[in-house]
């Protein structure tokens, strides 16, 4: 089969690989449909991420139809349409059972990881019963692909782990696709608003039709003194940093207000300084997390009920077969004006 495999930082090439098979009861093999590149697979590209050896096939996004099934496998059948989850759950180990799958003891975030992606013509999913979710007959299938990740991480990690709530003032650094879906999703929530921070217009113009309030283009160098001025100082109830890179973590700490919240969700593969000699007395709360993908299924909900529209975050299309050139886009965001891409393979 074709994929997508990564040869080291900066080395990518679509190869014929041997497709997958089943090797445990629990598994099955799906023929992908579609799948999507995640701003976690561009910074496996640039060595980021280090359980990512020479040689993986990429991606933990997408869906597909399944094709084999083990005889473990009890929840699903050949030929069904499915959601695959970013997170590989067992369902039985200590992690899952705390509700902390991303931490499951044979599985948590693996595709595309520890084992080969969904960036394929065919992938292997582990524990398959708690790792898929069938697609409802009338659902739009490239908005479930945004249901594999980054919904539920711009909501669990973003939104719940901020603690967003009714009246809050919260900021978002970074309005590319993660920092987006925070976005939709923290309108459940009905704070007062919801500033956008970036660095391209453009994200930020998508920023203001989802849902943000107030919009700063962080190029001057600004915007904690922006931000400050318009909390009267106080600063903000939650900050949600959505890059994953020190300057923006920086930020958060400079804009949270007393008793806040920062939440972390960017992949950070360098360190940051954390400014506790100024925070200590602030009763901040900082939190970090691994999606856990639990509430999909809530999301799903609301995606069908139209009370979330994650569709809007898509803005082009590819083929499998054309995968470099959607990762040259997608790498190129703010020259190409690029989201979220659907790649197909059907």
């Amino acid at each position: 089969m074709k994929a997508l495999v990564y040869h080291g930082p900066g080395q990518k090439k679509f190869e014929n690989v041997p497709k997958p098979a089943l090797r445990e009861a629990t598994d099955a093999v799906l023929r992908m449909t579609k799948t999507t590149i995640c701003g976690t697979d561009l910074h496996i590209l640039k060595g980021d991420v280090a359980t990512v050896t020479a040689g993986r096939i990429l991606g933990h996004e997408g869906t597909g139809i399944i094709e084999e099934i083990g005889t473990g496998v009890s929840r699903f059948h050949k030929g069904d349409r499915v959601l695959i989850s970013c997170i590989t759950a067992c369902g039985k180990c200590e992690y899952c059972r705390r509700g902390m799958p991303s931490h499951c003891e044979s599985g948590g975030w693996i595709l595309g990881n520890t084992i080969d992606g969904t960036q394929a013509e065919f992938v292997r999913i582990p524990f398959a019963d708690t790792s898929l979710y069938r697609i409802p007959e009338k659902a739009d299938e490239e908005a479930m692909v945004m249901l594999s990740d980054i919904l539920p991480t711009g909501y669990e990690c973003g939104v719940l782990n901020g603690a967003v709530k009714l009246g809050d003032t919260v900021a978002i650094v970074g309005a590319g696709p993660i920092g987006l879906a925070a976005l939709l999703t923290a309108q459940f929530y009905a704070p007062a608003d919801i500033i956008m921070i970036d660095l391209d217009d453009n994200r930020l113009a998508v920023a203001k039709k989802l849902g943000a309030t107030t919009l700063i283009n962080s190029t001057d160098g600004k915007a904690a003194e922006k931000i400050m001025a318009l909390t009267g100082g106080k600063g903000v109830d939650v900050a949600i940093e959505a890059v994953g890179v020190a300057a923006t973590f920086e930020l958060c700490q400079e804009i949270i207000g007393p008793g806040g919240h920062i939440a972390n969700i960017g992949v950070h593969g360098k360190s940051v300084t954390l400014h506790l000699e100024k925070l200590w007395s602030q009763n901040i709360t900082i939190t970090t997390r691994l999606v856990d993908a639990v509430t999909t299924p809530l999301l799903l909900k609301n995606v069908l009920a139209g009370k979330l529209k994650p569709k809007q975050l898509i803005t082009h299309h590819f083929t499998l077969d054309d995968i470099l050139n959607a990762y040259d886009t997608f790498g190129n965001a703010g020259q190409k004006q690029a989201l979220k891409v659907i790649i197909t393979n059907e």
